[in-house]
């Protein structure tokens, strides 16, 4: 089995069956040269349905949003290893761009995005280090009221 592929056995976890994408003329992934962007995605389970469904800071809690967190990253690795075929070929983890549904006053969304940081970085190491922009957690907070 894969190195990645062992970790996250390791850690008590196991990709999921690839989703059909959501809504929209979208696609998993798009490979260009040795980059590969990734559409966005949720905290989908494999049986169908979500992890939590709610707000952050009224109906779900700091900690269940770091669990989709992880679970939306899992979803993540599943549609990259469609795209590149084996999870140790990543060379590098360059952004990560969390969206999160809060509340008006909620303000631990890094926080909740270290759920899937987390995981990338007990995966790959060093090379799962990535950008993360804080600007765009003002904005998404701004758009989610």
């Amino acid at each position: 089995m894969p190195e990645i592929e062992n970790k996250l056995k390791e850690l008590g976890y196991e990709l999921p069956a690839p989703r059909p994408p959501g809504a929209g003329n979208i696609i998993p992934a798009v490979r260009t040269g040795n980059l590969v962007f990734l559409s966005g995605t949720g905290p989908g389970l494999p049986g169908g349905g979500l992890l939590h469904v709610g707000k952050l800071g009224s109906e779900v809690t700091v900690e269940q949003g770091y669990d989709c967190a992880r679970q939306t990253m899992l979803n993540l690795l599943t549609n990259l290893k469609g795209e590149i075929g084996d999870l140790d070929k990543l060379k590098r983890v360059v952004k990560l761009l969390c969206m999160v549904n809060s509340a008006p006053d909620f303000g631990d969304t890094p926080r909740v995005a270290n759920g899937a940081s987390d995981l990338l970085i007990s995966l790959f190491g060093d090379r799962g280090r990535h950008a993360r922009p804080r600007l765009a957690w003002l904005r998404c907070q701004a758009e989610c009221r």
